[in-house]
């Protein structure tokens, strides 16, 4: 990587781009952000909150706001929300800033991944596999219009899926 760029992972919930980007920037030295638990930090409220008060449209204006001010910053590695690549502008914001790594997996792992998972707003219905294949037939195309590199996840767990991910990397000299 370069000295200074920023590194965005993108992908559904429950792919792992928050541990993966935590392992990611301390392997490469640089700050990490996950921009769900930042946008909790400064409202001082939860996601889920936040979706019941304001909506997902209150939600998304959020999110637009704090990754254009983040993508300011240099150096660092951002793990998004899952439903960030549903803005144009943020598709434009995270092509123009940063290397965009789309994290990905299958549907059967990303359902074993969030099944007791209790703070996802868009995931506390009855039928979660039915949310999750909607979800990854909706946005997998604009993940992989910002993406400038897919990473299939697979079953790996997240150390090895970060030292692959590493390898990836150092192999397209980016």
């Amino acid at each position: 990587m370069k000295p200074g760029s920023n590194l965005y992972l993108v992908g559904p919930m429950g792919v792992g781009k928050t541990t993966i980007g935590r392992l990611l920037a301390q392997r490469l030295g640089k700050r990490f952000i996950d921009l769900d638990d930042e946008i909790e930090h400064r409202s001082g409220a939860t996601i889920p909150w936040i979706f019941d008060v304001e909506g997902e449209e209150g939600f998304r204006r959020r999110e637009s706001e704090l990754l254009e001010e983040v993508a300011a910053a240099s150096d660092i590695v951002l793990s998004t929300g899952g439903g960030v690549v549903l803005s144009a502008p943020n598709r434009r914001v995270l092509k123009d800033t940063g290397l965009v790594i789309f994290l990905t997996a299958s549907v059967e792992q990303l359902y074993q991944r969030t099944l007791k998972d209790k703070k996802r707003p868009l995931l506390q219905v009855p039928d979660r596999r039915q949310v999750i294949e909607r979800l990854k037939r909706d946005r997998d195309p604009l993940y992989r219009e910002v993406a400038d590199l897919v990473f299939e996840v697979g079953p790996r767990n997240s150390r090895h899926a970060t030292e692959a991910l590493l390898q990836k990397l150092r192999d397209l000299d980016c």
